[in-house]
């Protein structure tokens, strides 16, 4: 299914899984930041991952690079960078949330990685359910 929002595309790859995409020459605020949230809470129920393509060249406010990326139910990021500059970017956030200890990875859209980001997000999420199984069995009822 896929949405259009004020800033960008949101595409729903599985019922857990999002694809990003936003705008060409867009600066990402924090009311986008908002809008994402409340999108989020009305069509993922649950634990997430978002794959974050970055096709279009973007950048963030430094309020937004604070807060993106904090929605509740996020488990894992994929970034998929289609130029170096994207890839700059993304790194630069990454180091300035280095303390959220994000699950993230970045991949190459240049080297047509976006069905690799797709399956680590599938394997990570995975994961998560997993472990959540796990501990619940360790539970006493």
């Amino acid at each position: 299914m896929k949405y259009r929002l004020n800033f960008g595309c949101f595409i729903l790859l599985a019922e857990n899984i999002v694809e990003v995409t936003i705008d060409e020459g867009i600066e990402f605020s924090l009311e986008m930041i908002e809008e994402c949230a409340v999108f989020f809470k009305a069509h993922i129920p649950g634990d997430f991952g978002m794959l974050i393509n970055r096709t279009n060249e973007y950048s963030y406010s430094y309020e937004a690079k604070l807060s993106i990326c904090s929605y509740e139910g996020l488990k894992a990021i994929a970034f998929v960078c289609h130029s170096d500059n994207s890839h700059i970017i993304v790194a630069d956030v990454n180091l300035l949330r280095a303390y959220d200890k994000w699950n993230s990875a970045i991949f190459s859209g240049l080297e047509l990685e976006w069905q690799q980001a797709l399956q680590w997000l599938k394997g990570e999420l995975l994961i998560g359910d997993q472990q959540a199984a796990n501990i619940e069995q360790l539970i006493p009822s």
